[in-house]
């Protein structure tokens, strides 16, 4: 029987790009080499695609330069090509000095010969143009099939101010919040902090509105704290997000979180807690510090553990998310009551990442969780071919 052929999409320009290279190679590792002839597809930094021996250069670290490129490879045009049923869909390249044509004596091989020629895309993408609904778009033109969130849920699902609207008209609970745009901040700092402090209560976390990992995120205990806070997500997008701390001064919110897997009907894993070695659940303390903990389950009641499971499904359909995501939850240490934080539709997908560990807790070990999917990314593709697209 002929192998599906499985594009392993990795990198990109987010500030994920190291995390997305982990969970990439973490798939390649322990995908079925029997079912799946696999292909890597690596963007860089700089927006570039790379295939073959450079997307693994890539997924390495050694991958520095366009003179590690070879003549003829897609990386090695003006943009590289989607081979979906026989056609060939070219991808525009990102605009820039890294994206000039490589030059070569050799002559360009045909479109077809330089396609990228998949049955279904698996993207590891974390955050920006990964997370978002671009690189879904883009496959969407193609006509493939992918795994995960398709442009609307990604888009929603990445954007915590949208985000937060959608599990609000759903009736989930939410810490209090406000929203501001980086332009009234840079213009009049003094308004915003003035209508921060009077709606909600220190401590604060600061989240740009468009990234994961909690990369720019920061904990506000007092004015000066949320001034360079605001200061540090502006960098990293237009919209701020300003939460008010569950738990208040003296005591730090319990941090649950719930695998879902699915498409039109989810379901949930148990649930799981992390215990921070900092603070709080920052990049440093997801990435670069030893000492967090994941505690799987979640030390919950039976109750408790039901109402997480549900919330989280509550909160997938509520963004239109479809494949994975993972849900992440408050929950007041004193009070018990349990909030929704967000819903993360690219989670971290190495075989120690939480996504992947509650649902070999919950009876589904890492490879199947691969299997499953990619099985699913086909059934979603298939019922989308239903539609009529003309009269």
């Amino acid at each position: 029987m002929k192998k599906l052929r499985v594009g392993i999409l990795f990198g990109g320009r987010s500030g994920e790009h190291e995390v997305s290279l982990l969970s990439a190679a973490s798939i390649l590792d322990a995908i079925d080499k029997d079912k799946y002839e696999v292909v890597p597809i690596g963007i860089t930094k700089e927006g570039r695609w790379l295939t073959s021996a450079s997307a693994e250069k890539l997924l390495r670290g050694e991958f520095s330069s366009a003179k590690h490129l070879r003549a003829g490879d897609p990386q090695a045009t003006p943009g590289a090509a989607l081979l979906a049923k026989g056609e060939a869909i070219v991808i525009p390249p990102v605009p820039g000095d890294s994206l000039a044509p490589f030059q070569s004596d050799v002559p360009q091989r045909r479109l077809e010969d330089r396609a990228i020629n998949v049955d279904v895309i698996f993207p590891v993408l974390h955050g920006t143009f990964g997370e978002d609904g671009t690189i879904q778009g883009l496959l969407e033109l193609a006509d493939l099939p992918y795994v995960g969130s398709g442009v609307l849920g990604s888009a929603a699902g990445m954007d915590k101010d949208v985000m937060k609207r959608l599990f609000r008209d759903a009736g989930l609970a939410l810490v209090r919040h406000l929203t501001f745009l980086r332009a009234d901040w840079q213009k009049d700092p003094k308004r915003v902090r003035k209508e921060t402090e009077k709606k909600l209560n220190y401590p604060l976390f600061v989240k740009p509105a468009n990234l994961g990992s909690s990369v720019g995120v920061s904990k506000a205990r007092d004015r000066k704290e949320l001034d360079k806070a605001m200061d540090e997500a502006a960098a990293y997008d237009r919209k701020i997000v300003v939460e008010e701390g569950v738990g208040g001064k003296d005591r730090k919110a319990r941090e649950i979180e719930c695998s879902v897997l699915g498409n039109d009907r989810p379901e949930a894993s148990i649930a799981g807690e992390v215990i921070p070695c900092k603070d709080f659940y920052d990049y440093e303390a997801k990435y670069l510090t030893e000492g967090s903990e994941l505690i799987i389950p979640a030390k919950l009641s039976k109750k408790q553990m039901q109402q997480v499971q549900e919330m989280a499904v509550q909160a997938f359909l509520a963004v239109d998310c479809a494949g994975m995501a993972r849900v992440d939850f408050l929950m007041d240490p004193k009070t018990e009551k349990i909030y929704v934080n967000e819903v993360n539709t690219i989670p971290g997908f190495t075989a120690i990442s939480m996504y992947p560990k509650l649902w070999a807790a919950s009876g589904l070990p890492y490879p199947k969780l691969i299997d499953r999917l990619i099985q699913l990314a086909l059934e979603r593709h298939a019922e989308k071919k239903k539609t009529k697209f003309s009269r």
